[in-house]
């Protein structure tokens, strides 16, 4: 079978990989500085943002927040802040958030993760503004956020502190809202107008923004007062961006992902990768680097979450069959993106599905098509590469051969393995 497809190569691509080397002490020391001693008085509560993210450091993020707020005689506790993720439930969102190592015992505080939300004013696009009522009920909140380029919408901010306020801590009342009111009026507008809202009424103490390298290590903390958030988003988000990893070539034929899922990015397959956006209130590229887009796999950690597998053109039926349509109906109409929740045509066997997607990209020589194999949009540092693509590797920065030429590794039920990456 592996005569009818090109013959692949691994790569190597180097990515800059600068790492915090002490995230708690970081932490206090960015506290410290804020003196928040002449704010906090002995005895209050202070609400501690944990979003369902996998963001890397974040159990000893907040564990070093709770400690400081004690030594200020607070009362720290966590409070989930997730819009509808955990299927937008009390307990389900507990569970996210043991998934990702926070629990009592890991951040030595009680968590919370109440649904219930009161209405604090009024966006100037006259929707009301939610807040989730584990925050409204604290005397002061910490808000915990990674800055990253956003799945779904360009901007001065994308993800980061001021979207944890208005899409986390509105739980899933004000998520659900604040989309509708992205997809009318702009993330951007939206987000900034009912930030401040929120960060008012919620006597919001101290933001810490989190930046990931590419290989999920902390690369950068930033601890501010609110009214820096802004100022603090933007400038993280041009950090991020030079950090991502990135398929370093254009007109690719066929794009393979070994897995997507919402522990690798909040649209299951980042967009900022693939270059598919699938969302009305943002363009797409003008120019598309990949012409057909082919995923295998649902993560176990999305817990059949499959959010973004609209954006494939094929999967694997073991995709399919992973999952939950309840749990992505809430994610994608929240979200205000059902066509991320499409499911592409699927199939039993890979080699299938790869003759049907080559066939599909105006080629008449599948051997000679340019493809690029990845075990996901985040693993980004090996990958593989078909024979067309071999010339480009040479003229890329960053990026060398590893292995020479081989036959597509199809095995004798016609399917290819997870385990070759290096």
């Amino acid at each position: 079978m592996s005569e009818k497809f090109p013959r692949i190569a691994r790569v190597r691509q180097t990515i800059p990989t600068p790492r915090v080397g002490d995230v708690a002490g970081e932490v206090e020391r960015g506290l410290s500085a804020l003196n928040l001693k002449e704010t906090v008085e002995a005895g209050q509560t202070v609400a501690v943002t944990a979003g369902s993210r996998g963001i890397a450091d974040l159990p000893v993020v907040i564990r070093s927040v709770v400690d400081h707020l004690r030594t200020l005689g607070a009362e720290p506790y966590v409070a989930a802040a997730m819009g509808s993720h955990g299927g937008a439930r009390a307990e389900g969102q507990r569970r996210v958030l043991a998934e990702i190592g926070i629990t009592e015992k890991t951040v030595g505080a009680p968590i919370r993760s109440s649904m219930e939300t009161e209405v604090v004013g009024k966006s100037r696009f006259g929707q009301a503004v939610h807040c989730g009522r584990d925050f409204t009920q604290a005397d002061h909140v910490v808000v915990v956020n990674r800055v990253k380029p956003h799945t779904s919408f360009r901007g001065e901010v994308e993800s980061g502190l001021l979207k944890m306020a208005v899409v986390g801590m509105g739980k899933a009342a004000g998520a659900r809202l604040a989309h509708q009111m992205f997809f009318r009026h702009g993330f951007e507008p939206v987000v900034r107008d009912m930030a401040g809202i929120l960060l008012d009424r919620c006597s919001v103490l101290a933001g810490i923004a989190l930046v990931e390298n590419r290989l999920e290590q902390t690369a950068r903390i930033e601890v501010c007062e609110k009214n820096r958030f802004f100022e603090v988003d933007r400038s993280l988000l041009t950090e991020a961006r030079k950090l991502m990893g990135r398929v370093p070539f254009s007109d690719v034929d066929l794009l393979i992902i070994d897995e997507m899922g919402k522990n690798i990015s909040g649209s299951g397959i980042d967009s900022n990768v693939t270059g598919r956006i699938f969302n009305q209130v943002t363009p797409e590229p003008e120019i598309r680097q990949f012409k057909r887009i082919y995923v295998r796999a649902l993560t176990a950690e999305s817990d059949g979450n499959a959010l973004g597998v609209g954006m494939a053109d094929f999967v694997s039926r073991r995709l399919v069959d992973r999952i939950d349509a309840e749990k992505t109906k809430i994610n994608c109409v929240t979200a205000s993106v059902p066509e991320k929740g499409r499911i592409p045509i699927s199939y039993e066997k890979d080699v299938d599905a790869l003759k049907d997607a080559l066939s599909c990209v105006g080629i008449e020589d599948p051997a000679a098509a340019r493809l690029v194999w990845i075990k996901n949009t985040l693993a980004l540092d090996k990958f593989w590469i078909s024979e067309a693509l071999t010339g480009d590797v040479q003229k890329t920065d960053g990026v060398s051969m590893e292995t020479g030429l081989c036959p597509l590794p199809l095995d004798e039920d016609g399917n290819l393995p997870f385990t070759t990456f290096g």
